[in-house]
């Protein structure tokens, strides 16, 4: 069981993540959203990922071996920022494959329909 939440917020996973990963609640910001997604990656969820993104840029499947091999590190969110029907949030994510490290800097677009939060695209950052 899982007492830290993944995202880095510093509270409890169920308190956090948690309700939204096992569908008791919807996130209410894309900054929730995104870091719910984040902590899908490093719990391997990818039924999550998959529902939590927009049909329209989703893909038809999640390769569920690729999770095993990466060892996610950390999450810093830069920014973020919504109204009420679009979102953008900034965030690093740092991780080691194959004992290498890397480090994730994204710009994230976020659109809310029927009431709920969906990833839509990113802007990699250099």
């Amino acid at each position: 069981m899982i007492s830290e939440c993944p995202c880095g917020s510093g509270n409890i996973y169920s308190n956090c993540c948690g309700r939204y990963l096992d569908g008791e609640q919807s996130p209410e910001t894309a900054e929730q959203l995104m870091r719910s997604r984040y902590s899908a990656y490093v719990l391997a969820r990818a039924d999550y990922l998959l529902a939590t993104w927009h049909a329209s840029t989703r893909p038809q499947s999640i390769s569920v071996e690729s999770f095993g091999q990466v060892q996610w590190l950390g999450l810093k969110v830069v920014k973020a920022h919504n109204d009420a029907q679009t979102g953008v949030v900034e965030f690093v994510a740092r991780h080691k494959l194959n004992g290498k490290a890397f480090r994730l800097h994204e710009v994230s677009q976020f659109v809310r329909e029927n009431g709920r939060w969906l990833y839509l695209s990113e802007d990699l950052k250099h």
